[in-house]
């Protein structure tokens, strides 16, 4: 483990504490629910990339929690939603029960709904942010794209219409360049919009670096599937499998799958090859994620 992920982790954790209503706040079920679902717990990915984009451009910790907590609330908010009967039907997430397994069905939509609004509350109202309002305008703009049916929700979309059907190798990146990669993009790009005068190249090689190590990621999620098991994932090991999803080892097998991803790291180490020093943990993470084990 990198020595800075589990400062950026529990920073996160604390911001998120901050943004999310106390369970006694009525409606009190409905505020349990979301931080049962948002705190303790999962890698923080998303948020961690937030944050290591930023301290490779110099932006101070502070203006990034903002941007790090609503990348984080619209994933588990995804995630929340994604686990529903409706959709995945999935009763393991990050190691206990999913939110409509501890709570209900009803209360989980609620859930994901309301994370969902507060992640934008955030990137609007949060007074340690950058204090540009075209910078926070663009950084709603971008991942209210990342979320909404051209990304991450539409990549959902692809992958419920997809399920039993046979996908070629192109149409499977295209599901997951939206559902997985269009939120990790989103994540580098609030970090470096956080540095409004972020030169258009740096900018261009971040997003390039992003759509490469989201790919990878997914690939790595499709290996584990097959390779992890349920106690070291935190999720229902074969999953995919048994409701017969479109995955990477499926289509082209677990070796061409594992050299794909490494393949792509190499690239996205290639998109900020001119940043300095500062990026040594952007450029840890493009390697853990393929070299993770859940």
């Amino acid at each position: 483990m990198h020595p800075r992920i589990p400062e950026l982790q529990q920073r996160l954790e604390s911001a998120l504490e901050g943004w999310l209503p106390e369970g006694r706040i009525l409606p009190a079920r409905l505020h349990e629910a979301m931080r049962y679902s948002a705190l303790d717990g999962g890698k923080r990915i998303r948020p961690v990339l937030t944050y290591a984009t930023g301290l490779a451009l110099g932006v101070p910790l502070e203006q990034l929690d903002g941007p790090a907590c609503a990348v984080e609330l619209i994933h588990v908010y995804s995630l929340v939603h994604d686990d529903l009967p409706a959709m995945d039907d999935d009763d393991l997430r990050r190691g206990k029960p999913t939110c409509h397994k501890a709570y209900d069905d009803a209360t989980a939509i609620l859930v994901g709904d309301a994370l969902q609004a507060l992640a934008f509350q955030i990137l609007a109202a949060d007074p340690a942010m950058v204090p540009d309002p075209a910078a926070r305008l663009r950084m709603v703009g971008r991942l209210a794209h990342a979320a909404g049916s051209r990304g991450m929700v539409g990549g959902q979309g692809i992958d419920l219409v997809s399920a039993g059907r046979q996908l070629d190798i192109a149409e499977l990146e295209d599901m997951h360049v939206h559902k997985t990669g269009a939120l990790i993009r989103a994540a580098v790009a609030l970090g470096a919009l956080s540095r409004p005068d972020t030169a258009p190249e740096v900018m261009e090689g971040l997003d390039r670096f992003a759509k490469c190590i989201g790919l990878a990621f997914q690939i790595q999620d499709d290996i584990l599937d097959v390779e992890g098991d349920t106690q070291t994932l935190g999720k229902t090991q074969g999953s995919d499998q048994a409701r017969d999803k479109a995955t990477y080892p499926a289509l082209i097998g677990l070796e061409d799958s594992k050299a794909q991803a490494r393949e792509l790291v190499d690239r996205a180490l290639d998109g900020i090859a001119g940043l300095g020093d500062e990026a040594e943990l952007l450029r840890w993470i493009a390697r853990y994620i393929v070299e993770r084990i859940h």
